[in-house]
């Protein structure tokens, strides 16, 4: 199945939206293309699988994801490094009314991760799923 045929379906999974995944207003602003190829596709699509309904489901409460997939000229406008998970697909940034209570809840369950960042200051959990590496349970506070 292509990009195209996954965006018909809109959702990946009960609460995430293939729109939430890859849009970027950035993005729009700049009339830049944010449109994943097949390999990022697959690896948003186990993102959301493995990772963030699961953790979702734990939390019990919405997730906002205010970055998912970037594409890489659309990484480089924002500022993120060249090696971003975003860019891979395999990153997204979880908005909630308490980030250190998501990283609780994801630590409690030991869901499989590769990173999880707290930014405090930005109020804001960026979470990633390597698709094809052993993940390092990285836990980084910001």
């Amino acid at each position: 199945m292509n990009y195209e045929e996954y965006m018909e379906e809109d959702r990946i999974s009960r609460d995430f939206t293939w729109r939430e995944m890859v849009y970027s207003e950035t993005a729009v602003k700049h009339g830049i293309p944010n449109s994943p190829g097949k390999k990022e596709t697959q690896a948003i699509r186990e993102l959301v699988k493995r990772l963030l309904q699961p953790l979702r489901i734990a939390y019990g409460k919405p997730v906002r994801i205010s970055s998912g997939y970037r594409s890489p000229e659309l990484n480089r406008l924002v500022g993120g490094v060249p090696s971003s998970q975003h860019v891979k697909g395999e990153a997204a940034d979880c908005v909630v009314d308490d980030p250190e209570e998501l990283l609780t809840v994801l630590l409690a369950n030991n869901f499989p991760f590769d990173q999880a960042i707290l930014y405090r200051k930005k109020g804001f959990l960026h979470l990633s799923l390597r698709a094809t590496y052993p993940n390092r349970k990285r836990v980084i506070v910001r």
